[in-house]
């Protein structure tokens, strides 16, 4: 559905008041936004990577850019600083970011590749913003802190460190914000490559992006089984949400970063985004930052 083709397409959220896809390109350092209506792009550049956006209650947007915490103002392009984390670790950036159910912005961090294939160990954390604009550290010691959601009874995190190949389920106490006590939930196969970004559906299942698998994949968190899988038409699919009036159709992003010339002429989709129909089950709304 957008053919408009980014380098690192991330972190669909579906804003319902826009009626418009927003989603982020991280190697791009853009904040983009997609109408269904118009089928145009908009997109605000910003200065640093950018790993994840979400909504505010007010209008407009946190997202986590570098390693700091944000506010974006669509309509001036005002980017405001809440928090700078991890400046003793000039190589990481924040990566996946999404709401919870009482407003609060969980993100996580990662170190860059200093060459390809080439990246520090466990220098990620995952960390929470609350409303009032405290910081709480989560996890630390991950690789590439991502995909993330919770579990519609609101008793349960769950989380992607995508090194791992593996989604984790965490205790979550829904008034604290706190996450404790990590058990495995799905470790994927071979051919599913390596987890990215997640959303959950409306029946509680997970759907998970796989990352040169070219597929997402559908998981319910009860028997830690994958019972669906979807193929996509380009290798590198990033992330997945929920989106439309009625929040049944799937919208996936992908990216053309880390693909060669050889690969990336016989990939011609490579970096566009997707909308998956007749699933037969809907999403849920995106929480809104609570401040």
């Amino acid at each position: 559905v957008v053919k408009e083709k980014n380098r690192m397409g991330e972190c669909p959220v579906w804003e319902e008041r826009e009626n418009a896809l927003v989603y982020v390109d991280i190697n791009s350092q853009k904040v983009c936004r997609w109408s269904p209506v118009t089928n145009e792009v908009e997109s605000v550049s910003v200065d640093a990577r950018v790993g994840s956006v979400a909504l505010r209650q007010c209008g407009g947007y946190v997202i986590a850019l570098g390693t700091r915490f944000a506010f974006l103002d669509w309509d001036t392009q005002a980017v405001t600083t809440i928090l700078e984390l991890e400046q003793d670790k000039p190589n990481n950036r924040f990566n996946d970011g999404k709401v919870d159910p009482k407003g609060r912005f969980f993100a996580g961090t990662m170190a860059e590749e200093t060459a390809p294939g080439v990246r520090a160990r466990r220098q990620g954390a995952l960390y929470t913003l609350f409303p009032d604009h405290s910081v709480i550290k989560q996890l630390d010691q991950l690789d590439i802190s991502n995909g993330l959601d919770w579990s519609l009874d609101h008793r349960t995190f769950f989380h992607i460190d995508s090194l791992s190949y593996a989604v984790h389920a965490f205790s979550y106490d829904v008034h604290t914000g706190k996450i404790a006590c990590p058990k495995l939930l799905y470790h994927l196969e071979k051919e599913e490559q390596m987890p990215d970004g997640m959303c959950i559906d409306a029946e509680g299942k997970l759907w998970v992006a796989c990352i040169d698998g070219g597929r997402v994949i559908r998981i319910d968190p009860e028997t830690g089984k994958r019972i669906q899988t979807v193929r996509l038409p380009t290798p590198r699919i990033t992330s997945c949400c929920f989106g439309g009036k009625d929040y049944s159709e799937m919208y996936v992003t992908s990216a053309y970063d880390g693909l060669d010339e050889a690969t990336l002429a016989k990939e011609p989709h490579a970096g566009e985004i997707f909308k998956i129909t007749g699933l037969g089950v809907k999403g849920i709304p995106q929480n809104l930052y609570a401040a």
